[in-house]
């Protein structure tokens, strides 16, 4: 963690105020509790999008907002991939719908502009059909609010510090494992990965895990700094030629423009489609696979 403090909720209203002075951006962390493998923790997905954030902030200024553990899984696409890789083993998941999800977000880019930050970097370490919805979800409000907007979806596309790509595109991978390894190392524990030819699934591991390295991780890690540094300076420069002038959003504001502008777009959301492919209906995760209209 770095010397000096970047974390919103373990700052003093004088160290908050100092860093708002000095550099207007907030890093908003995302990230779930889910199967990712049985070498890492839970969390991986929020540890390491905060761990990065707070590295990111101490290099180049900003304040980081507690992580948000809450996020899309079990309908549509999600509970498909999770029969197949997680199998009825209990997923430990902090899952909750598409729709709640993206009104949460709202909520917190609502805090942020209203506090005055001039930027916002939303980092979700978890990924999957939500990926193509975020950004434009983003465009959407981007008309309602002052504070400018940039997100980082999964692993943010680090350049890969390995001879080849083998592991790193996919979840729980050699990729992840190392980028947690180097965020949270004691959050990494390669011992309990399964024997070779164990049965799977195991836990939703991917593939190429025991060639892991602690070392491509900080690398990769290093990485993401430099291009949320890059970018936090790019939205703090956008703000200044936007000439901001909104009043901040209220609460009621939130839920009209939630009903008129963002709730008749929600089915077209690639996290709203329930896909064709239904999972048994033995299998615990067919009932909730299927996505009600939220239109």
């Amino acid at each position: 963690m770095p010397t000096r403090e970047v974390r919103w909720e373990r700052m003093f209203p004088d160290e908050l105020e100092a860093a708002f002075q000095q550099c207007p951006l907030a890093y908003l962390p995302y990230g779930l509790c889910e199967p990712h493998g049985p070498q890492n923790t839970l969390g991986m997905d929020a540890l390491r999008a905060h761990a990065a954030s707070c590295l990111a902030a101490a290099a180049h200024g900003g304040i980081v907002a507690p992580p948000f553990y809450w996020h899309i899984h079990e309908h549509g696409g999600y509970g498909t991939w999770a029969h197949r890789r997680v199998g009825d083993a209990r997923p430990w998941l902090t899952a909750i719908p598409s729709w709640m999800f993206f009104k949460n977000m709202f909520y917190h880019i609502r805090a942020v502009d209203a506090l005055g930050f001039h930027g916002a970097i939303l980092f979700s370490g978890h990924s999957g059909p939500h990926h193509a919805d975020v950004p434009k979800f983003l465009d959407m409000l981007q008309s309602h609010v002052d504070v400018r907007l940039f997100c980082i979806i999964g692993a943010g596309a680090p350049e890969s510090r390995f001879p080849d790509d083998k592991g790193m595109g996919g979840h729980a991978g050699r990729g992840e494992t190392s980028l947690l390894w180097a965020t949270d190392a004691d959050c990494v524990d390669l011992s309990r990965m399964p024997a070779s030819d164990a049965p799977g699934p195991h836990f939703a591991m991917g593939d190429e895990v025991e060639t892991s390295s602690r070392r491509a991780g900080e690398q990769m890690v290093a990485d993401l700094v430099q291009l949320m540094g890059a970018k936090s300076k790019q939205l703090l420069e956008d703000y200044a030629k936007s000439q901001p002038k909104r009043a901040p959003l209220t609460f009621e504001r939130v839920e009209a423009i939630w009903e008129a502008e963002i709730r008749p777009q929600l089915k077209t959301f690639a996290s709203m489609q329930s896909g064709t492919e239904s999972p048994p209906e033995d299998s615990r995760w067919y009932a909730n696979w299927h996505v009600p209209d939220r239109g």
